[in-house]
């Protein structure tokens, strides 16, 4: 009978010491912080930019190899530097732009009326 329970109560605590982290409120440092619209852009207009870099990079081995014409070579590279051109003067404008102040929330009535 108490070996019964002694396993009982390890069975217990193993079970508590697995799921605890499943069961427990997640700390500061594991919520993710809320991204803003302006973030957002950013990255997805870096994403870009560095896709159309990739792609430079890849016409110029295909180029190398001969999968490509030279008139080929030259229209697409054409086209995917002006993609990168674009995505870095809307990061330029972007990072330039001054960031929006977030509004101050008004003062509670009781703490304007202390006097």
């Amino acid at each position: 009978m108490i070996a019964a329970l002694g396993l009982a109560a390890v069975a217990v605590a193993a079970i508590l010491f697995v799921a605890w982290p499943l069961i427990r409120p997640p700390s500061a440092t594991e919520i993710e912080p809320e991204v803003d619209a302006r973030e957002r852009l950013l990255a997805e207009l870096r994403e870009r930019r560095d896709a159309a870099y990739a792609a430079l990079r890849e016409l110029e081995v295909e180029q190398r190899t001969g999968k490509l014409t030279d008139e080929d070579y030259a229209a697409s590279k054409a086209a995917l530097r002006a993609e990168a051109i674009d995505a870095l003067r809307e990061i330029e404008a972007l990072e330039a732009a001054p960031e929006p102040v977030p509004a101050a929330e008004p003062e509670p009535e009781h703490a304007r009326n202390t006097l």
